[in-house]
């Protein structure tokens, strides 16, 4: 399993870029410094300083209010909206925002200052707006965009502009959310139209002609076309994927386990378990698209054109298909069967097994992985950017790197260190999220990857005995309990119609 030691503050990627310096003072020098005030503030500590280690949540809450002539950086901005909802929720989060800034800025007063309310506007305006893009889904409550609208409300008398640029995010946040609940639904969509399994009775009839269901190579023999293919659905689902999701791995013992609340929960990670459940999806389909031609001739046909497939894939960059499918030829039904892998060309199959050996904490895949993050910084074109990891591998990063560092130190001071690692690794994730699938779409091949049924783990084992007989007596009372077993099934089914 991936381990992740618990790191030490350093340079860090964000969504909009690379900041080498995210450096804030602990509370050791500030401990005694009650209430907001204008300065010296945040502000007044050196970019260029010792990396963060840790504060006080109001310390660090203080560091993010803008005020006349300071402005939190970047990287700080992300890294704090990230992991501050594992301590407070964002709407108390942005009521504490903008209470401070009403009073540092005293906007319950009249007549406000109006040449220093415009030079606070346009700080509010851009640190709310860097909130609604990359953190969109905290404002489907009516609570934060009442605040938003109310500190901007606060302000607009000194200049007519800001209503008009708070009616341009606010737009443009309604779009975003638009896209992203129509993702979510498309998802769902898919989820319930998909057969998870196809009725293993299936199994018992497949040495009859004519076939009864199609096949991959029967919708797409080019397995550049496939890997194609892939990418859009891997892009589509991560394109669905807030960067609040990857918090609830810190939160949960199961990074899939949705049981256990957090402050970020409203959405809690069903884009995230949706991916996760396409990548199983994919193992199942590669093995199912082996087990179920009769002939050894056939199926041997199929290894290959996987094979292939996973070598454009993982020329891509898609590296989470490319894992799939390498999963889906090692499950025991497929690996099994000796004489068809006796027929197929393997010598790719095993480079690309190096490439993903789980060995050295992946190391293999994690130096193929930084190769492709290098191209896609300094590609030309969409097609050499795309970066797709292994994502069940970046969750469980993710999970062990909670696991070995507390959120609070002793003192009761926020581990912010840990934070700046989680920003890193999610923030190269949103950058690679962002891609634009430069490849055609398909709809039929989309449509077969989405819908084509499936074995379950049964009726894999069944397909593989029924294409190669068991070896053994362990393998023989198996095949004979799941020959039973399904078509006693199917039994029940032809009775049932026919009533």
């Amino acid at each position: 399993m991936p381990q992740t030691a618990c790191p030490a503050a350093g340079t860090m990627f964000t969504p909009t870029g690379f900041s080498p310096h995210l450096a804030i003072c602990s509370d050791a020098d500030t401990e005694e410094e009650e209430g907001p005030r204008e300065s010296p503030g945040p502000g007044a500590w050196p970019s260029d300083g010792p990396p963060i280690t840790s504060a006080s949540l109001d310390t660090l809450i203080q560091h993010l209010v803008p005020t006349t002539d300071y402005y939190p950086e970047k990287a700080y901005v992300f890294t704090f909206l990230l992991s501050a909802r594992l301590f407070i929720s964002p709407p108390e989060l942005l009521a504490r925002l903008c209470e401070t800034c009403i009073k540092q800025q005293h906007l319950d007063q009249s007549p406000l200052d109006t040449a220093k309310v415009r030079k606070f506007g346009p700080k509010i305006l851009q640190l709310l707006t860097e909130w609604t893009e990359t953190f969109p889904t905290d404002f489907r409550e009516e609570k934060m965009v009442g605040l938003f609208k109310d500190i901007i409300h606060r302000i607009a008398p000194c200049d007519e502009a800001y209503w008009k640029t708070l009616n341009q995010v606010l737009q443009t946040l309604n779009q975003k959310l638009a896209a992203i609940t129509q993702g979510e639904e498309s998802i769902v969509r898919v989820n319930t139209s998909s057969v998870s399994s196809i009725s293993d009775k299936l199994v018992a009839f497949k040495a009859k002609p004519p076939p009864i269901q199609k096949d991959m190579l029967s919708i797409c023999h080019d397995p550049y076309t496939l890997a194609q293919q892939l990418t859009h659905v891997e892009l589509e689902h991560l394109s669905n994927i807030g960067p609040e999701e990857f918090v609830q791995a810190f939160v949960q013992k199961d990074p899939l386990d949705s049981s256990q609340p957090c402050f970020s929960d409203q959405k809690k990670t069903t884009n995230l378990e949706a991916y996760v459940r396409w990548f199983n999806r994919l193992c199942y389909l590669v093995a199912t698209e082996i087990c179920m031609p009769a002939k050894k001739k056939q199926r041997a046909q199929v290894i290959e054109f996987f094979i292939d497939v996973a070598r454009e894939c993982f020329n891509i960059g898609n590296f989470n298909s490319l894992m799939a499918i390498i999963s889906g030829m090692n499950m025991s039904p497929v690996s099994r069967l000796k004489k068809t892998w006796g027929k197929a060309k393997t010598a790719k199959f095993f480079i690309l097994e190096h490439q993903m050996d789980p060995t050295g904490n992946f190391y293999n895949y994690r130096t193929a992985l930084r190769g492709a993050a290098h191209r896609s910084q300094t590609a030309n074109s969409n097609r050499e950017k795309i970066v797709i990891p292994f994502f069940s591998l970046l969750i469980k990063d993710i999970y062990f790197l909670n696991e070995g560092c507390a959120n609070r130190l002793p003192n009761g001071h926020v581990h912010f260190a840990k934070f700046v690692e989680l920003a890193r690794q999610v923030g190269e994730f949103m950058t690679w999220k962002q891609i634009e699938c430069p490849f055609e779409t398909d709809r039929s091949i989309l449509h077969y990857l989405h819908t084509a049924p499936i074995f379950s783990e049964d009726g894999l084992y069944l397909a593989s005995y029924e294409s190669e007989s068991p070896e053994n007596q362990v393998e023989k009372d198996r095949w004979k309990a799941l020959r039973s077993n399904i078509l006693g099934k199917t039994k029940e089914l032809k009775e049932h119609h026919g009533s």
